[in-house]
């Protein structure tokens, strides 16, 4: 079989071959971190608190799909790598809108080091928040009697939580380091495939937990489940189609003469993304939402704060399909420079053929790509109201959560990724792909 022989490539080759086993051996640290529990806390009571199952609601429901459940478990590992996301996307936003940080852009490698840097002490600071909320998050989540270290040993408060957000820090950069190794030294997406490990840690339970409960039914059980799982396989689909849709726009490069041999005067594609932004959208619109619920906790029965909390709600999923469209074209935006893509193809002597460069070129590619964009938008706002269709659908919460949203989203550009990487290492050894029919494309799309 065709499968089985790609299985057999893969690991004849040497360098890829160790590549997966030392990337397997750094997602099973990290898997086992997220288990172990934040010194001075007792384990056994922290099972039986609520934090696990406030932990699945909401943006905090968030923060534990991407720590893998180290939120909700209280781990040394809980705040994972959302303080470094966090930070990579506000120097991304600098980027576009400082002139130094543009310029650092602008670089090359020097510049990246820089930002790369400066990234590293923005989590440190962004920690230095995070950890002193969370832990505060814990004592209200948890009984008083499970701060071991207050009550048997002696600690205060202020130095409990003092040490355990170093811990927490030490975790997360911890956490960090795992995946830029991965990267370096392993198969490659060490953060994104992190998180990735995270989502799937939770779909055997999610699937195991939705085919109990329809086998267990009277009323057409077990055929509602192969319907489901029908559904499930083209909203999959879908989801693939959308990460990998791009528009090509042909790039003419001039033909140049050095000595005896001739350079350019080939024609070469910019794929401009359907979904430039991702799952970015997704995740601004769940945190702008959670707002009002924030400041209307005390009576969050009436008004803006009850329609917002209704999750399977016509208003609430209406609203959040518009803010997630919004913010593609925002996050796109900001994101995709027609400008300094004009410059570059201007600097390497290309030229889209037909149009002028310089301002004519922008103005081209700026109107390309607020075209793609608006298909791209919609799509995207589709998928994050999927989970809430599946939930009113009959669809068990913990299953559903991967019909739609972040979950889905980032499981299949990651595995896209991986699955490119892999098929490189193939192609590069003369042995078939991954696919009988034309290369992979990840998230890089060309």
């Amino acid at each position: 079989m065709k499968f089985i022989e790609t299985i057999k490539n893969i690991f004849k080759i040497e360098e890829l071959r160790k590549r997966i086993v030392y990337t397997c051996l750094l997602i099973l640290v990290y898997r086992l971190g997220c288990f172990v529990v934040i010194p001075g806390i007792d384990a056994t009571l922290l099972a039986s608190s609520s934090l696990a199952e406030t932990s699945q609601k909401g943006l905090v429901g968030l923060l534990n799909m991407f720590s893998g459940g180290a939120f909700g478990n209280a781990s040394i590992f809980a705040l994972g790598v959302m303080p470094y996301i966090s930070a990579s996307i506000v120097i991304q936003l600098l980027g576009v809108f400082v002139p130094y940080f543009r310029k650092l852009q602008m670089e090359g490698e020097s510049g990246r080091k820089k930002m790369n840097q400066m990234t590293r002490w923005l989590t440190i600071l962004i920690i230095c928040i995070q950890g002193p909320a969370y832990m505060a998050a814990l004592h209200n989540q948890i009984p008083g009697a499970a701060f071991v270290a207050v009550n048997k040993l002696g600690w205060s408060n202020f130095m409990f939580n003092l040490v355990s957000t170093i811990v927490l820090m030490a975790g997360s950069m911890f956490v960090m380091w795992l995946g830029e190794r991965i990267t370096d030294r392993g198969i490659g997406n060490g953060i994104s495939l992190i998180i990735m490990i995270g989502i799937v840690a939770r779909l055997p339970f999610a699937i195991a937990a939705e085919i109990s409960e329809k086998l267990s039914a009277t009323n057409g059980g077990p055929l509602l489940l192969v319907v489901e799982a029908v559904a499930w396989f083209f909203v999959v689909i879908a989801a693939i189609a959308l990460v990998q849709a791009v528009r090509k726009v042909p790039v003419q490069y001039a033909k140049r003469v050095v000595g005896n041999r001739q350079y350019g005067g080939v024609r070469q594609y910019i794929p401009l993304k359907i979904n430039a932004a991702g799952v970015m959208p997704i995740i601004f619109a769940q945190a702008l939402m959670l707002f009002p619920l924030i400041f209307s906790r005390w009576d969050a029965t009436r008004g803006l704060a009850a329609t917002l909390g209704n999750y399977t709600g016509v208003w609430y999923n209406v609203i959040f399909f518009l803010l997630v469209v919004i913010f593609t074209y925002f996050y796109t935006a900001v994101t995709v420079n027609p400008t300094m893509m004009a410059e570059d193809m201007k600097r390497n002597g290309g030229f889209i053929p037909g149009v002028k460069p310089g301002k004519k070129t922008v103005e081209y590619l700026d109107a390309i790509m607020s075209r793609v964009t608006l298909p791209g938008s919609i799509a995207l706002g589709f998928i994050s109201i999927l989970p809430a269709l599946a939930m009113i659908a009959g669809v068990n919460n913990s299953f559903a959560s991967f019909f739609g949203g972040t979950s889905l989203l980032i499981l299949v550009g990651v595995v896209l990724d991986t699955l490119q990487q892999v098929e490189s290492y193939l192609l590069m050894r003369h042995y078939d792909g991954l696919m009988k029919t034309g290369r992979l494309s990840g998230r890089s799309g060309m």
